[in-house]
Formats: C-alpha cells, structure tokens, sequence
C-alpha cells in the first residue's frame, strides 16, 4: 500500500510465498532424489559451540525428518561472484570464515515447518525469469548461497548489484527492526524529494507543481 501511494508501481502481478509452498516442496524433493539434502538434528547451541558453522555432523546418519531441518548436501560452493557495482570479482570479508561459510551445508526447510528464505527466493526468482537482482549490501553475505542454489538445480544465476545502505545516526540501516519510522501517509512528493537529494539528484525548482509520476520520472532519467 504505501508503495503504491508513493508511485513505486510494479509490473505484473505480486508473487505471494504463501501461496508458492507446493513449488517448495516439489524443489526440496527433487534435491532429495538427486542425493543433495539430508535431515539434522543439531541444536544451535551445539553449532555455537563447535565455532558457530555447522560441521556436517548429520551429514551421513541418515536421520528421518522427526524434529529435523533438512540441509542441502553442498557440493558446488561458491567462494565469490560478480558485482556489478562493487567490481567484477568480490571475495566474502574475512576470506578464511568466509570461506568456511559458502562451504556449509546451510538449512533449506526448518525443523518448524518453514521453507528457508535462500530456498523460496531461488526458486521464486528462476520461476519469474529474474535476470537481475538489484539490493542492500547487507544482503551480500547469502548471496553465494543463493548462487550454489542455483548451481545445484542446473538454473542460470542472475546477476547480482548490492547498494550502499540508508543508516541512521548510530550507524545502523534504515529498517523496522532498528525502529525507523514509517514513511507519512500525505502527500508523498516532500519525502521523494529528501531521498533524491540524499541520493545526490538535482531537485527541480518547481517540483512542487509536478505530479508524483512527473518526478520520478525525472529522477530515472537523472
């Protein structure tokens, strides 16, 4: 609703994952029939203890799906990808963890019930035909998650642009989980405004007389 107030409109219709949970399931089986994932049982403390990456300990138990989050086998890590607004080649920070990281067998189902986020974007994403990803930088870190994903069920991987955050300031994103207030709800023009010029756009002098679509109109063209 307040992007549709604020003239941020989207194409076609709105993919729900509510209504995308038999697409989960048809992935997560064939990555079961294809040897890809497996059940397990650890807790996170246990994770925590043994260095906060998980180790693989379940990898070969054969454990049933009682009280288990299912795992995908990994084996097609990926170390680093292509940004394409941080360069052509971006390593993950602290390449010795980091590393460590892309090499784990990650969560795909919770033990809950829920599908893993990693899973319903990629398969979201390839079902959309999405070419290109474009989003915050603090998204980077599962971005090479989502890549192996993509690897493992034989789909091409978009390309991939993360974006500086917008931080308060504490230094710490604009979001809900840090308390930022919600956008108003009047007219949208004053506070389109303040975000072109933090994002550095010549604002015309009489913005005031254009419509919503006038102005971001303007902005793209910028």
């Amino acid at each position: 609703r307040q992007l549709d107030h604020y003239g941020l409109h989207w194409d076609g219709d709105v993919l729900w994952q509510s209504q995308r949970h038999e697409a989960y399931r048809e992935a997560l089986t064939w990555l079961g029939e294809q040897g890809l994932s497996y059940y397990c049982t650890c807790t996170r403390a246990r994770i925590h203890a043994v260095g906060g990456i998980y180790d693989g300990h379940c990898r070969d138990l054969g454990l049933g799906a009682e009280n288990a989050a299912l795992r995908l086998r990994q084996t097609r890590p990926v170390l680093q990808f292509s940004d394409r607004l941080r360069g052509t080649r971006i390593a993950l920070p602290f390449p010795s963890v980091g590393a460590t990281l892309a090499r784990e067998d990650f969560i795909i189902h919770r033990r809950d019930g829920l599908f893993a986020y990693n899973l319903a974007v990629v398969v979201d994403d390839h079902f959309q035909g999405i070419t290109e990803i474009v989003r915050g930088a603090d998204l980077i870190e599962p971005t090479v998650r989502q890549i192996s994903l993509y690897q493992h069920f034989g789909w091409q991987a978009p390309d991939y642009l993360h974006l500086p955050l917008a931080l308060n300031g504490d230094g710490n994103k604009l979001s809900k989980q840090n308390h930022a207030p919600a956008l108003p709800e009047g007219d949208p023009r004053p506070e389109i405004v303040r975000a072109l010029r933090f994002l550095n756009q010549a604002i015309p002098e009489e913005w005031q007389a254009l419509s919503i679509d006038d102005l971001l109109a303007q902005a793209v063209a910028n």
